[in-house]
């Protein structure tokens, strides 16, 4: 029974984890684009929150239940499905670390553009939002694969 709370446990926080992390990317892309001051100050506040609240615990679980489950099932990190979900998730764990830094500071500017009455933000904003949009392709489609390898557990 412990099993099974763990593991229930585990596939609800990557559901959480991706789910919320392709979430709040959606709307702070779109909302990038409208270029609207205002949206744009409220938007980078509830994702930088949201990544906090729910992506940050997901992140600190998934490790520890999958290794967890590892060990009672008898799965051993080689070179195995188990091997390649670890350098896939540690890979989108580096280019997701950055982004977390890069969404923060664009909060940061966006609120202060927005508290000023300013219609435009810096071209540091653009800059950190073209690498923040970067790093999140190899994050997402990581993670897109530790799903499928978590899932199907090919060899």
């Amino acid at each position: 029974m412990e099993y099974l709370i763990i593991k229930t446990l585990h596939i609800l926080s990557a559901t959480l984890m991706f789910g919320t992390g392709f979430g709040t990317a959606f709307y702070m892309f779109f909302t990038n684009r409208s270029k609207n001051v205002q949206a744009i100050a409220v938007v980078t506040r509830w994702v930088a929150r949201a990544d906090w609240w729910f992506t940050t615990p997901a992140v600190i679980f998934q490790p520890l239940s999958g290794m967890w489950m590892m060990q009672q099932d008898g799965w051993t990190a080689g070179w195995n499905w188990v091997g390649l979900t670890l350098i896939l998730y540690t890979v989108a764990g580096i280019c997701w670390l950055p982004v977390v830094w890069l969404q923060l500071r664009m909060r940061d500017m966006a609120q202060l553009a927005a508290a000023q009455g300013q219609t435009g933000l810096p071209a540091r904003y653009w800059r950190f939002e073209r690498w923040w949009t970067v790093l999140g392709f190899p994050a997402f489609g990581g993670l897109l694969v530790v799903y499928w390898l978590m899932v199907a557990k090919p060899f």
